[in-house]
């Protein structure tokens, strides 16, 4: 199982959730996996878990993002953005398997790397920095 790829998708998935209401979880995750070959089932279990995961918990993580940008409102940040530091809040405070602060930022600003602009790993750094330095994971 890759899990940078399953985070790919969650994020692409992730994305068309937040910019077309009309899809649900599984039409967005499938319509990702349609655009890929030789993806493994452990891999797509794993992207669709971070999808339903940050989906549910997605008004706890949205107000952590809100509390710590301060000078940014989360309708306002970048989708990308917004939607990577969701995934990587949701994988170390609410997933069953928690990932540590700092393989979670790194994953996330790679992601933010290939996904969003020049501006964006430092900016996911930055916001999943003041969670982890405030220990706001608890």
């Amino acid at each position: 199982m890759s899990r940078r790829k399953a985070r790919e998708m969650a994020v692409q998935a992730l994305f068309q959730l937040d910019f077309n209401s009309g899809v649900t979880n599984d039409e967005a995750i499938n319509s990702v996996f349609s655009e890929r070959e030789d993806i493994n089932e452990s891999t797509k279990l794993y992207a669709k878990s971070l999808v339903e995961g940050t989906y549910y918990n997605l008004a706890a993580i949205d107000e952590y993002i809100s509390e710590l940008s301060r000078e940014w409102k989360i309708d306002r940040m970048a989708g990308v953005d917004r939607n990577i530091a969701r995934m990587a809040i949701y994988e170390m405070k609410y997933s069953n398997e928690r990932l540590q602060p700092g393989v979670a930022i790194n994953e996330a600003v790679e992601l933010a790397k290939t996904f969003g602009t020049e501006d964006s790993s430092r900016f996911i750094n930055g916001i999943l920095g003041s969670i982890v330095k405030n220990k706001e994971l608890s």
